[in-house]
């Protein structure tokens, strides 16, 4: 393999220049719902998972030679975008560091359907309510912690503080509604686990990005010149997240339960009861499939807010720089 790697390094760097493609920007139009979704469906890509280190080499050797302009001619587009995709499914933004593989994006169908579905399967018992919350919620430091910001790096103590107060709601309201519907019928039961994981991004995603909320994020122009930090902005893009994680663990976990009360009740089931959680698992991750992707692009990347409705200092210093401008724009963030 080694051999192969030293091969194509040599005719990656024997190429001429050719440069088309910008690799900096998603390969489908991000202003549209369509675009949004066609490219999340790319990076949330879970064969991306299993790729080896290798592939990953070789699509990171690929793309900065494509971004030096120094590239084969006979390497198609195509095949440039795929490195591009797999390059970014493994290899942090912002330090360029391989991230660790539960923490990447194309981990999350895999970790999360078997998460759920444990949560959905095991979720009568009180110590069975505290383990697999307290395993989501460890997942969720991982993935945080994993995707942090280069730029302002996440403290071990923020990061602390979000895992203790997420695990905490997450644990409190699920055995708190345990309690309360027990004499509910069972499947209002099924439906705690959601609840449970809805109050903790309530809780979670707000408390990571706290700093944001204190201080702000940045805002651009159109051409994408910063225009200063508001905190306005950032509540918009923290809520934008929180309700597309919402949105993105409904589906997981509301389809599965209502199947899974109708199977429950055949033959198939009261004679092979170890089945359960397997098929309860398969249901979440096929769910999962799609809801990751169409959830993450209910927003765009690059959101923006109208200027108005920016704080009164940095509307005043918008207009001091001359020009209308009506919308300043964003990143919300994941």
């Amino acid at each position: 393999m080694a051999a192969s790697n030293e091969a194509m390094k040599s005719e990656i760097a024997s190429g001429a220049p050719r440069l088309r493609l910008n690799l900096n920007e998603p390969k489908w139009d991000q202003s549209t719902y369509l675009g949004r979704a066609q490219h999340f469906f790319t990076v949330t890509n879970p064969l991306n998972a299993f790729l080896m280190n290798s592939q990953l080499d070789e699509a990171k050797a690929l793309v900065q030679a494509y971004k030096n302009g120094r590239v084969m001619p006979n390497v198609t587009d195509s095949e440039i975008w795929t490195a591009k995709y797999r390059y970014d499914s493994a290899f942090h933004p912002d330090t360029k560091e391989k991230m660790t593989l539960i923490g990447r994006m194309s981990a999350q169908v895999p970790m999360n359907m078997t998460i759920t579905g444990c949560m959905l399967t095991f979720y009568r018992t009180t110590p069975a309510v505290l383990f697999w919350q307290w395993i989501n919620q460890s997942f969720n430091a991982i993935v945080n912690y994993t995707n942090r910001s280069g730029a302002s790096p996440l403290s071990v103590n923020q990061l602390g503080l979000s895992y203790v107060l997420a695990t905490t709601g997450a644990v409190t309201t699920a055995v708190g509604l345990n309690s309360v519907v027990k004499k509910a019928p069972a499947i209002v039961g099924r439906f705690v686990p959601f609840v449970a994981v809805a109050a903790a991004n309530c809780i979670n995603i707000p408390m990571m990005r706290k700093q944001e909320l204190q201080s702000g994020i940045t805002v651009f122009d159109e051409e994408g010149n910063r225009l200063g930090e508001s905190t306005k902005a950032a509540r918009s893009a923290i809520g934008q997240v929180v309700f597309s994680r919402i949105c993105m663990a409904l589906p997981g976990m509301s389809i599965p339960p209502l199947i899974m009360s109708k199977l429950e009740k055949g033959a198939f089931l009261k004679r092979y009861p170890v089945m359960n959680a397997p098929i309860q698992v398969g249901l979440v991750g096929l769910t999962l499939v799609f809801a990751t992707p169409m959830c993450c692009a209910l927003f765009p990347q690059k959101s923006s807010i109208a200027t108005n409705h920016l704080e009164e200092d940095l509307q005043a210093s918008i207009k001091q720089r001359g020009g209308s401008i009506d919308r300043v724009y964003f990143n919300k963030g994941l």
